[in-house]
């Protein structure tokens, strides 16, 4: 079913031009539907905000559930912001005042840019737990990517995340744990995802919280587990939400860092780029040393070159898991937006597939 644009967002005429279904208010106001209200609290940087806003918006409105989707967009105080950004934001952003008093049937935390050691040792510690903690009483189902996923293990579980010796970013396969999961119908049980992070939460430290693991990769890293009543807390450390440009962006970024002397040369993605697209990378960083050499401007990075050569593997599984996390959302949440279950629903076993034993254990 549609998004539904509810307000000026740019993002929606942006998804529009990209063939995404939009439904004007309007039309959607005289559709007997029930909605869906999904709140995205966007911690992301600057560069990447908007990026993200549609990337969630699309897994969001791809998802064919019977039900009109508002997506309901906020931030959080404590990062760091350029007065265009922080212009945009209050432009085009709700508050989290009103979200508040409004409420939502479900809620997606993104990932954010960090400079401590610790993680609740950030500007946007404070405001984001407001957040969770409100979370909890109110939304049937919190989903949460990368970052802000070590950031909720950290205040829920006391767990600190683990430093990689190296950073785990490219494409990596992925095998479904628990396939007859509800939030695992009908996807693939082999499946790639993209990974971009310098640490990790391990298997480990996720079964000891109780936790249950639902996707990890071939190296034994965790990209998908769900809190002990299987469905209120969703987390997710890799990002499923990507473009196929995505880590490209990336790679690009950390090569105009290394050509300006910040840095050593970075690696591929790995599993990512193919020969072809290696051999792009290559011819590119030989002209670009031999302008700095000649002290000529760098030539420009062929981004469209490798467009031919990268494949998204990934982009349908993500749909399916989102498809069936609003799914079970929209069937056990209250008509009331502030409450987070119907009346008749179990809040321990809200898919009502625990045992007797599991349930006193949530």
């Amino acid at each position: 079913m549609p998004l539904v644009a509810h307000n000026n967002l740019p993002s929606f005429n942006r998804l529009k031009q990209r063939g995404q279904e939009i439904l004007p208010l309007d039309r959607a106001l005289k559709q007997d539907i029930r909605e869906l209200h999904v709140g995205l609290l966007n911690m992301m940087p600057d560069a990447a905000l908007q990026v993200t806003e549609r990337q969630f918006m699309r897994l969001v409105g791809n998802s064919n559930q019977i039900a009109q989707f508002y997506v309901h967009i906020f931030s959080v105080p404590g990062l760091i912001r350029s007065d265009e950004t922080q212009a945009y934001i209050e432009k085009y952003y709700t508050t989290f005042d009103k979200v508040k008093e409004e409420g939502l049937d479900a809620l997606i935390i993104t990932g954010a840019n960090v400079a401590n050691p610790s993680l609740d040792q950030e500007n946007f510690w404070q405001p984001l737990t407001e957040v969770i903690e409100w979370a909890q009483d109110h939304v049937t189902s919190t989903m949460c990517s990368c970052l802000s996923t070590h950031a909720l293990m950290k205040y829920f579980y006391q767990i600190d995340r683990q430093p990689r010796e190296t950073k785990k970013w490219g494409v990596f396969e992925h095998r479904v744990t628990q396939p007859f999961h509800p939030l695992l119908r009908e996807i693939n049980t082999r499946f790639d995802v993209p990974h971009s992070r310098w640490n990790t939460i391990t298997e480990k430290q996720f079964t000891d919280a109780n936790l249950t693991v639902l996707i990890r990769s071939f190296d034994d890293e965790v990209h998908m587990a769900v809190s002990p009543d299987q469905l209120r807390m969703v987390y997710f450390q890799g990002h499923p939400e990507y473009d196929i440009n995505s880590l490209l962006k990336e790679y690009k970024r950390d090569v105009m860092l290394y050509l300006d002397g910040q840095g050593d040369q970075p690696p591929y993605p790995e599993n990512y780029f193919s020969v072809e697209a290696r051999e792009i990378a290559d011819k590119y960083l030989e002209q670009a040393q031999l302008a700095i050499e000649n002290e000529d401007p760098l030539p420009e990075f062929p981004d469209d070159a490798f467009l031919e050569y990268l494949d998204n593997t990934w982009g349908d599984t993500a749909k399916a898991i989102f498809n069936n996390w609003l799914g079970a959302v929209y069937q056990v949440t209250n008509v009331i937006r502030n409450k987070p279950f119907a009346d008749d629903v179990d809040p321990n076993n809200p898919l009502g597939i625990l045992s007797d034993s599991e349930r006193s254990e949530t």
